[in-house]
């Protein structure tokens, strides 16, 4: 079994109306959503746990993660930018 570590930015948006969150992957175009920011980061911790399994099963291309740097500059004030990791076991 061969372990690797992916680690992107994501932009975490709160919606002002119900308090609830979006997260977006900007260098892999996904995005969920959850209650409050701890349900929302862990389903971004879940989210790309599946993409990078499905990514290393069926050997599709992805984009490297770009610099947080970047996305903190075009942040709005509901908006926060952090780096989202996980691990993927794979037999590959």
């Amino acid at each position: 079994m061969k372990k690797y570590q992916f680690v992107y930015p994501a932009i975490f948006i709160k919606d002002e109306d119900d308090g609830s969150y979006q997260v977006f992957f900007p260098d892999l175009n996904i995005y969920t959503s959850g209650k409050n920011i701890t349900e929302t980061f862990l389903y971004a911790k879940d989210l790309l746990k599946v993409y990078f399994s499905y990514a290393l099963k069926y050997e599709v291309d992805y984009n490297k993660p770009s610099k947080i740097e970047k996305l903190l500059e075009n942040c709005k004030p509901h908006e926060i930018a952090m780096y989202v990791d996980t691990i993927v076991e794979t037999d590959k």
